[in-house]
C-alpha cells in the first residue's frame, strides 16, 4: 500500500500520474450551446398550465422581485441565512395544515394492497392494449383512485414532499451540504411554484361548489403511510384469475438499491416488474404496470420515491411510493416513437425527473412530475455524434445541473426553467487532448467540491472536467455555463464500471470486483479486494448514517498515515454474475443475499408431488426451489458451454431429465442432482428442446432443433435398472413443437407421438422399435394453411379420447386419438399471438374431474381457459407475463400455481391461480348464445346476423328448388350440403379440407352417444360453427400476398406477380386443384357471365367453357391486388395499413 498516501492531483507516479492539458489547447473552441438562437422565442412561450394564465399579475410581481434579488451576488449572500429561516418556517406552517378532506369513495388500504404483492395486473394489461385516447382517461382514473387532488396546489401535499413522517423529514441531505445549497432555485421561481401549489384552478373551484359536501376527514393512503406498511401481514382474497406471488431472478444489468437497512429491504428489476424484496422476512412486493422490460430505474435520496421506465411500444414512466407500493404518477407519452427510455435520474429532493430516450436521435426531457404534468418542462435533442447516452445524474445540490455520458462523450446540462431551455456543453476528447488514451466512459458524477465533474473510463482513468459558471450579474455575452477537460487521472489498472459518491468519499467499482474509496483529492482511503467478486455493476449505500466508532465497534483502519477508523455506511453490491451481497463495514462482514442465473432461462419443471421447481439456465446452472416456502434448496453448476435447454421430472418424481444446448442429455437424481447414468448421452449434435417420460418411466424421448426424435429405454442389467439409448429418427422437416407419451386404450403399453411445424402428426411403434431403428406407426396431416404449435391429451370429459392441438390460426382442434380424424375445430384464446404451449391443470380430488381447466402461454402472455373449449371468449383470461417472450411453462402438482420462464429476461414468475374469479367472469358473460353474439358486428340485432338468418332460410328454398310449384317445407334445419354455400354467402370461404372438417364435426357430434350420424344443422349450431371456423381477424391481404410471394416472380414494377398461363396451371394442378370445367364455371360467375352463380341452383346450367376466353378476360401478369379486387371482386379496406382487410363487395340477391 505504498501509494496510500499519494495525492494524484499533486504528484506524478505510476498509475497515479496526471496528464495535464497543454496550454495551447485551452484556446480550443468548444461546441456552441444548442438552443441559443431560439432563446428569445422560447422565453416568450406561454406556460401551458391554466393557473399561470389566471395569475399573470402575481407572476410578474414574482419575477420583478427575483430580478431585484439577483442584482448583486453579495446582496444575495447577505440574506441567504434569513431566506433559509423563512423557508423553514414556511415549511413548518405547511406541515401543520390539516390534510385535505377526501370523498367517501376512497379505497381502503387493506383492499387496495394485495397479499405480498401488487396493484391490479389486469389494469396494466389493459394499458398494453389501450389506444392513445384511453391512456389519458386511464391516467385520470388512476389519479382519482390514488386520491390525487385535482388542484395543483395539493399535489405536493399528496406526495408528502413537505410532510413529515415518523418524526423525521422525508427529504434529507448530508451534513456536509451547506444550508444555502439546499435549493438554488431563484426566489421568483420558488414564489411562483408556491403560488401554483396553493392556488387551485378556477375550473376545480367551480366544480367543487356544484358538488355536495359529503366528505370524511381521512388522509390519503400515501400521506399516512409509514415505511413498515408495505410488508405488514394481511389477508385479502385474490380477485383475479392469475396473481403474481413471486419472481425468481433479476436483471443484473440494472442497479439494485438499498431502501431500508433495518429489514434489509432492496429494490431491483425483474423483467417488466419492479421488486421490493424484504430479505429478513423473505417477502416480495411487486411493482406491476410496465408493458415492456424495465430499462432503467432510480430512487430518491430518502428512498421514498421510485421511478421506473421501460423500452418498447406504449412505453411508460411510473413513479411509485415505496412505502405503499402505489403508483402515484404515470407518464404515458414520454416517447411518441415508442423507443423507450435509456437513462433516467431523479433529483435529491425528488421534485424533478430527467430522462434520455433510446432513439437514434436521443431526447433529453425534464419532468415536473409532482405537478402531474403530462408534458416535459423542457426537451433537448442530442446529435448522433454524441453517441448513445446511457448514464444520467443530477447535481446533488443543484436541481438545474445534470451530467450524462455515452462511451465516447460526456455532456453537461444547465436547465433554465423560466424559459424552458436546457443548454448543454459537450467538449470533444481526442487522444491529442491529453496526449494519452482516454478509454470508453462508463459513469460520471459531480465532484464533492461541486465545481468539477468526474468521468470514469474502462481504462481505469478519471477525466476531470472544470465547470465554468458565469456569475448571475454577468451579461449574456459571457454565455452559458460549460465544462472544459482539466486533467486525466490514471487512477488504477482495472477498468472502472461504477462511480459514485457517499458522505465524503468518491467510490469506484471495477471489472475485477474491487471496491475503492477516495477522498476529495483522489487519494485512496480504503479498498476491498479480497472478496474475489466478479465485475461490479452497482453500489447502493444505506440511507442510515454509519455508527460512530466506539469500544464495541470494529471498523477497519484506513490507508492513511494516521490509520484512522474507516467509517462508512453499509452498502449493497450487485455484480455481473447476478449476485447480490451486503457488506457490513463494522467488522467487514460480507453476506451473500442471493445468486440468480446470469443468462437466459428456458427450462423449468415442477415436481409431480412435492412443492419443488427446477430452473435451468443457459449459464449452465440448475437450481431447485421450494416454491411454497420461497426457499432455495440446492443446485448444480456445469462446465462452461453446457447451457440447460429443457428439464422434465419423471412421473414418480425420482428422476430429472435435462437437455443441453450442445446436444447432451443427462438424467439426474431429483433430490441431489447427482447423475443417474454413468455417462451422459451425446447422440444429438444440436440443442435438445423437448424431454418427455412415459407414464411408467420405462421410456424417455427427446427432440432437438435438427428435427430429430430420440428414444431411450430402461434395461435391467445385473439386477439394476440402467438407461440405454434405443434409436433416433429425423422424422420431421421443420421444428418439432411437441413430444408426447400416452397409453394405448387396449393395453397399458406407452405410445409416443410427435408434432412438427411441418403440419405432421407422427405416432411411433415402440414395440417394433429396436437398436438404431425407430419404427413409425402412422403419419397424419393436421392443418392446411396454419401450422400446429403444441398438443396435449384432452382430459376425459367425454367418452371419446382426444388429442388437443393448437395452431397458428388461433384455432384449437380435437383429433380422435385412434383415427386421428379432426372431430372439432374451435376458436382458441385470441391475445395478440397464437398459443405456444398448453397444459391441463391438475386436480386436487376426484370430485373435480368433471370441471377441468387449461393453462396456456403465447408469445408474451399467460392465461387460463375453462374446459370444454367451445369458442366462448369469456372462458379465457390472460395477462402479460414476459414482454420479450415466454420460453416455457410449468404447473404445480396441486394446480394452485403456474410458472413461466422469460428466456432472455432471466426471470421465472410464480402465479397463483384463482379459478373462482374466472368462473365469475363466465357467469357475467351470459348463457347459451349470448356470449357469441358479441363476436359479430352489431350483435344479435345487428345487420350481419339478420343477413345470416336470411341466407340460412333462403338456402331452404334453394335446396327445394327456386322454380318448384310444390308445397314448401319450412324447417329449422338445413341439410349439410347447403352449409358451404351459406358460409360463402356471409363472407367466409373455406377450403375443401375445411368443409370436410365441418361435415365430420356435425356428422359425428352424437355418434358416440347414440350411434347415429347427423345430416342437418339448425341456426344456433350453424352460427357456432361459423364463428369457430372463420378466420379470427376476417379476410386479410396478408394470406393472399404470402401466396404470391411464394409462387410469383418480381415484375418490372417490383411487385410479386404470376404469369397468366402459370396461374391457370396452378389452379388445375396444385393443392385442392380444380378440373378445367370447374375452373371455367368459376370464372364465368366471377366475370358476370353466369348471374345466377356457379351451380347456385341444383337445376341451373352454367356457361360452357367455349363461351368464355380466359386469355381475353385475364391480364398477362396477375398480382395479389389484381387477383383480389379485379378477379374476386373484393374490396380492400384501408383501416389497417399493416394488414388491410378484404370484404365482399355489396351484391344483390
Amino acid at each position: 500500500m505504498s501509494d496510500a498516501e499519494e495525492n494524484p492531483l499533486e504528484e506524478t507516479e505510476e498509475y497515479g500520474e496526471i496528464e495535464m492539458q497543454e496550454e495551447d489547447d485551452e484556446e480550443e473552441e468548444y461546441p456552441n450551446f444548442e438552443g441559443l438562437e431560439n432563446m428569445q422565442q422560447e422565453l416568450k412561450e406561454v406556460n401551458t398550465l391554466a393557473w399561470i394564465e389566471e395569475e399573470e399579475e402575481e407572476d410578474r410581481k414574482g419575477k420583478e422581485e427575483g430580478e431585484e434579488e439577483g442584482e448583486g451576488e453579495e446582496r444575495v449572500e447577505e440574506h441567504e441565512e434569513e431566506e433559509a429561516d423563512e423557508e423553514a418556517s414556511g415549511a413548518q406552517e405547511e406541515s401543520t395544515v390539516e390534510p385535505e378532506e377526501i370523498t367517501s369513495s376512497m379505497i381502503s388500504l387493506e383492499r387496495f394492497m394485495q397479499t405480498d404483492s401488487q396493484t391490479s395486473p389486469f389494469y396494466f394489461f389493459f394499458l398494453k392494449n389501450s389506444g392513445s385516447e384511453s391512456k389519458h382517461s386511464l391516467q385520470s382514473e388512476l389519479l382519482e383512485t390514488f386520491e390525487l387532488p385535482r388542484s395543483p396546489g395539493s399535489q405536493l401535499e399528496f406526495l408528502d414532499l413537505d410532510v413529515t413522517t415518523s418524526g423525521e423529514p422525508l427529504i434529507s441531505f448530508p451534513e456536509r451540504q451547506p444550508s444555502s445549497e439546499l435549493d438554488q432555485r431563484p426566489q421568483d421561481e420558488l414564489e411562483e411554484e408556491e403560488g401554483r401549489d396553493l392556488e387551485p384552478e378556477r375550473g376545480d373551484l367551480d366544480e367543487k361548489e356544484s358538488q355536495p359536501k359529503a366528505r370524511i376527514t381521512k388522509a390519503s393512503l400515501v400521506s399516512t403511510a409509514t415505511e413498515d406498511v408495505l410488508f405488514q401481514s394481511r389477508e385479502s382474497a385474490n380477485t383475479y384469475p392469475l396473481t403474481m406471488t413471486w419472481s425468481f431472478g433479476w436483471n443484473s444489468t440494472l442497479p439494485v438499491y438499498y431502501i431500508r437497512e433495518n429489514e434489509r429491504v432492496l429494490l431491483y428489476a425483474s423483467g417488466h416488474t419492479g421488486v421490493i424484496y424484504n430479505v429478513l422476512k423473505n417477502n416480495q412486493h411487486h411493482l406491476q404496470g410496465h408493458p415492456n422490460i424495465i430499462s432503467c430505474l432510480c430512487i430518491s435520496e430518502d428512498r421514498r420515491w421510485v421511478a421506473t421506465a421501460d423500452k418498447g411500444p406504449d412505453c411508460l414512466i411510473i413513479i411509485w411510493d415505496s412505502f405503499t407500493g402505489i403508483p402515484v404518477h404515470t407518464i404515458f407519452d414520454s416517447c411518441p416513437e415508442d423507443n423507450g427510455i435509456r437513462a433516467m435520474a431523479i433529483t435529491r429532493d425528488a421534485k424533478y425527473l430527467a430522462t434520455i430516450s433510446d432513439a437514434e436521435i436521443q431526447k433529453v426531457c425534464i419532468w415536473k412530475w409532482t405537478l402531474a404534468a403530462e408534458t416535459p418542462a423542457c426537451t433537448l435533442d442530442l446529435p448522433k455524434e454524441y453517441g448513445f447516452q446511457n448514464y444520467l445524474i443530477f447535481n446533488p445540490t443543484n436541481n438545474k445541473e445534470l451530467v450524462s455520458n455515452s462511451k465516447t462523450q460526456a455532456i453537461y446540462y444547465m436547465w433554465y426553467p423560466e424559459g424552458g431551455i436546457l443548454a448543454h456543453s459537450a467538449p470533444v476528447l481526442t487522444e491529442k487532448t491529453f496526449n494519452k488514451l482516454v478509454g470508453k466512459f462508463s459513469q460520471s458524477v459531480f465532484h464533492l467540491n461541486l465545481t468539477q465533474i468526474l468521468s470514469a473510463t474502462m481504462e481505469g482513468k478519471l477525466v476531470v472536467w472544470d465547470i465554468y459558471r458565469p456569475p448571475p450579474s454577468a451579461s449574456s455575452s459571457m454565455g452559458f455555463p460549460h465544462i472544459k477537460p482539466c486533467k486525466l487521472v490514471h487512477l488504477q489498472k482495472e477498468g472502472i464500471t461504477v462511480l459514485t459518491t457517499v458522505d465524503s468519499y468518491i467510490v469506484t467499482g471495477d471489472i475485477r470486483g474491487n471496491i475503492k474509496f477516495y477522498d476529495h483529492t483522489l487519494s485512496i482511503v480504503n479498498w476491498y479486494s479480497h472478496f474475489k467478486l466478479s465485475c461490479i455493476r452497482s453500489l447502493s449505500f444505506s440511507k442510515t448514517p454509519a455508527v460512530p466508532p466506539a469500544e464495541n465497534t470494529n471498523y477497519p483502519p484506513d490507508c492513511t498515515l494516521k490509520s484512522d477508523h474507516f467509517v462508512v455506511r453499509n452498502f449493497i453490491i450487485g455484480t455481473s454474475d447476478a449476485s447480490v451481497y451486503h457488506l457490513t463495514v463494522d467488522g467487514t462482514k460480507l453476506e451473500k443475499l442471493f445468486v440468480e442465473p446470469r443468462d437466459a432461462i428456458c427450462a423449468i419443471s415442477c415436481h409431480p408431488y412435492q412443492p419443488l421447481i427446477a430452473i435451468g439456465s443457459f449459464c449452465g446452472i440448475i437450481k431447485v426451489w421450494d416454491y411454497e416456502q420461497k426457499k432455495y434448496l440446492f443446485s448444480r453448476v456445469f462446465e462452461k458451454g453446457l447451457g440447460v435447454q429443457s428439464l422434465t421430472y419423471n412421473p414418480e418424481g425420482a428422476l430429472l431429465g435435462a437437455g443441453f444446448t450442445e446436444g447432451t442429455v443427462y438424467i439426474f437424481d431429483a433430490m441431489s442432482l447427482e447423475s443417474a447414468i454413468s455417462e451422459p448421452f451425446r447422440y444429438s449434435r444440436s440443442s435438445v428442446t423437448h424431454i418427455s417420460f412415459s407414464h411408467d418411466s420405462q421410456y424417455m424421448a427427446t427432440a432437438d432443433v435438427s428435427f430429430t426424435v430420440a428414444v431411450y429405454v430402461v434395461r435391467v442389467k445385473h439386477g439394476q435398472r440402467v438407461w440405454e439409448y434405443l434409436a433416433r429418427l429425423r422424422s420431421h422437416r421443420k421444428s418439432i413443437r411437441s413430444v408426447l407419451f400416452g397409453v394405448h386404450l387396449d393395453s397399458n403399453e406407452p405410445r409416443l407421438l410427435s408434432l412438427g411445424r411441418d403440419r405432421l402428426l407422427i405416432e411411433y411403434n415402440l414395440l417394433k422399435s429396436y437398436k438404431d431403428h425407430l419404427a413409425v406407426l402412422d403419419i397424419h396431416r393436421t392443418d392446411q394453411g396454419s401450422y400446429p404449435t403444441c398438443m396435449v391429451w384432452y382430459p376425459p370429459l367425454t367418452k371419446e379420447l382426444f388429442l388437443l392441438i393448437c395452431n397458428s390460426g388461433y384455432k384449437v382442434k380435437l383429433f380422435n386419438s385412434a383415427t386421428k380424424m379432426c372431430r372439432k375445430t374451435l376458436l382458441g384464446p385470441v391475445y395478440g399471438s397464437p398459443i405456444e404451449q398448453i397444459q391441463i391443470l391438475p386436480v386436487k380430488s376426484t370430485l373435480e374431474l368433471q370441471k377441468r381447466y387449461m393453462v396456456f402461454i403465447n408469445r408474451d402472455k399467460v392465461g387460463l381457459q375453462i374446459l370444454p373449449v367451445d369458442g366462448n371468449p369469456h372462458k379465457t383470461s390472460a395477462l402479460i407475463c414476459h414482454p420479450n417472450g415466454v420460453a416455457s411453462m410449468a404447473l404445480s402438482y396441486d394446480g394452485c400455481y403456474a410458472f413461466t420462464a422469460g428466456g432472455q429476461d432471466r426471470s421465472v414468475v410464480q402465479w397463483e391461480i384463482n379459478l373462482s374469479a374466472l368462473e365469475a367472469a363466465v357467469s357475467l358473460g351470459g348463457e347459451d348464445l349470448t356470449p357469441f353474439y358479441g363476436l359479430v358486428s352489431g350483435g344479435r340485432e345487428g345487420k350481419f346476423y339478420r343477413e345470416l338468418e336470411d341466407y340460412f332460410y333462403y338456402s331452404q328454398l334453394r335446396s327445394q328448388g327456386i322454380d318448384t310449384m310444390e308445397t314448401r317445407k319450412v324447417s329449422e334445419h338445413i341439410c349439410l350440403s347447403e352449409l358451404p354455400f351459406v358460409m360463402r354467402a356471409i363472407g367466409f370461404y373455406p377450403s375443401e379440407g375445411e368443409i370436410e372438417d365441418m361435415f365430420n364435426e356435425i356428422r359425428f357430434s352424437e355418434y358416440v352417444d347414440t350411434g347415429k350420424l347427423i345430416d342437418k344443422i339448425n341456426l344456433p349450431d350453424f352460427f357456432k360453427v361459423y364463428l369457430n371456423h372463420r378466420p379470427p381477424f376476417g379476410n386479410t391481404m396478408s394470406g393472399i400476398q404470402q401466396s404470391f410471394d411464394i409462387l410469383g416472380f418480381t415484375n418490372s414494377k417490383g411487385e410479386k406477380a404470376i404469369q397468366r398461363e402459370d396461374f391457370l396451371n396452378l389452379l388445375q394442378t396444385k393443392g385442392e386443384h380444380m378440373t378445367e370445367e370447374e375452373m371455367t364455371d368459376c370464372f364465368a360467375t366471377l366475370f358476370g357471365l353466369n348471374p345466377e352463380g356457379w351451380k347456385s341452383e341444383p337445376a341451373a346450367s352454367s356457361v360452357k367453357g367455349s363461351e368464355i376466353c380466359l386469355e381475353e378476360e385475364l391480364p398477362d401478369e396477375i398480382t395479389a391486388e389484381i387477383f383480389t379486387t379485379e378477379i374476386l371482386g373484393l374490396t380492400v379496406s384501408q383501416d389497417s395499413r399493416q394488414d388491410p382487410r378484404i370484404t365482399e363487395a355489396e351484391q344483390s340477391f
